[in-house]
């Protein structure tokens, strides 16, 4: 693509070098499994994020499976999830024996809505997994408000939302636990998968390092079933460098998010994303709604200009064949936002000339 969804030239241009070096140093140090950067990752996101226990894991996917399992999730617990979202989020439930229970999201942050939360729970919900999707926070003081209240665990996915806020307080450090995902194209990514889960409780964080390393505390002394899913030192290495500009690239992004809903204000049809009073929004995506009987003929259409844009996400969780078996409540919104949505190129980057490129290419796509 002429434009591509995203691109990190820029960012290995400037830091490069320091990337370079930081992996230089480990493969001569040929400790690669759980080192020094590993711990030493593991207390800067701690201290990033302002929470007592960060652990670093093989992916944001892992983060959310043991997540669950270090919460006491399993065969016959229900976990409330959106089905707008990546299909980890539902898949992590059923992987520990649990029932995900799908519920709609709020039209204009596309994260899970309370009070269809509040309908869908049972005395079988065990945890609610609020994913803070495209960078934009859930309503997640109020969700753990109830939560607390009900006796019912969240583990918030913060897969798409490393850095973003409500308050001044990041995201991640609300519920009993957080995950992670620091896939390549994530605000904070790897060279490769890599993830990381949090908590404030120590004996949850006790269970999760056990979990990450076969369900053994000490080598050898393997007390459950566990996983082999550890952050791999060369990936905590990157990942400490990149720490450093994670605040510069987020507010690159939210820059840009300014500039495109500027430009995107005149055409009609675009629905751009806007921010909750109060939350701090890091577009991980920036995504618009379009109307649904051109949206697919605008993608396709961008395409052709040389102008990717993806579709987050074409076909909700609950309509996936694995779940089709599944009831639920009725998700007007979550099919609706399907149809409709479209993410445009985004990154820290990203100049205001190649966004009126987009912006224009998009005006002529819809005409």
């Amino acid at each position: 693509m002429r434009i591509p969804i995203l691109d990190l030239s820029d960012e290995i241009k400037t830091h490069g070098e320091r990337l370079a070096a930081a992996a230089r140093e480990v493969i001569l140090s040929t400790q690669y499994i759980l080192g020094k950067n590993v711990q030493a990752f593991e207390k800067e996101m701690a201290d990033y994020l302002g929470v007592k226990h960060a652990i670093g894991c093989n992916s944001g996917t892992d983060a959310l499976v043991i997540g669950l399992r270090a919460l006491g999730v399993g065969p016959g617990d229900e976990v409330i999830v959106p089905s707008f979202t990546f299909f980890s989020t539902a898949e992590a439930v059923s992987l520990v024996g649990g029932t995900p229970v799908f519920v709609d999201i709020d039209p204009v942050t596309f994260c899970l809505k309370l009070s269809e939360v509040q309908a869908a729970a049972t005395p079988a919900t065990k945890a609610v997994i609020p994913v803070h999707l495209f960078g934009h926070a859930a309503d997640t003081e109020a969700l753990c408000a109830w939560a607390a209240d009900k006796g019912v665990a969240v583990l918030e996915d913060t897969a798409q939302a490393t850095g973003a806020k409500i308050g001044e307080r990041k995201l991640g450090s609300f519920g009993q636990a957080g995950a992670f995902s620091f896939f390549p194209s994530k605000n904070l990514g790897a060279v490769g998968d890599g993830g990381l889960m949090t908590t404030n409780d120590d004996t949850i964080a006790d269970k999760m390092r056990m979990l990450r390393v076969h369900g053994s505390r000490k080598r050898y002394h393997n007390e459950v079933i566990g996983y082999c899913s550890r952050l791999d030192e060369l990936q905590a290495a990157m990942l400490r460098v990149k720490l450093g500009y994670l605040d510069e690239n987020n507010q690159g992004r939210r820059l840009a998010a300014a500039r495109y809903r500027e430009m995107l204000g005149e055409i009609p049809g675009v629905v751009a994303p806007s921010e909750a009073p109060g939350t701090t929004h890091v577009f991980h995506q920036y995504t618009v709604r379009l109307p649904a009987d051109r949206r697919d003929q605008v993608h396709a259409r961008l395409a052709e200009a040389g102008i990717g844009t993806m579709i987050y996400y074409p076909i909700p969780i609950h309509q996936c064949a694995v779940y089709a078996q599944l009831s639920h409540r009725p998700l007007p919104e979550t099919e609706r936002a399907a149809r409709e949505v479209l993410s445009l190129p985004i990154w820290p980057t990203l100049s205001a000339d190649t966004q009126w490129e987009v912006a224009a290419a998009l005006r002529s796509a819809l005409a």
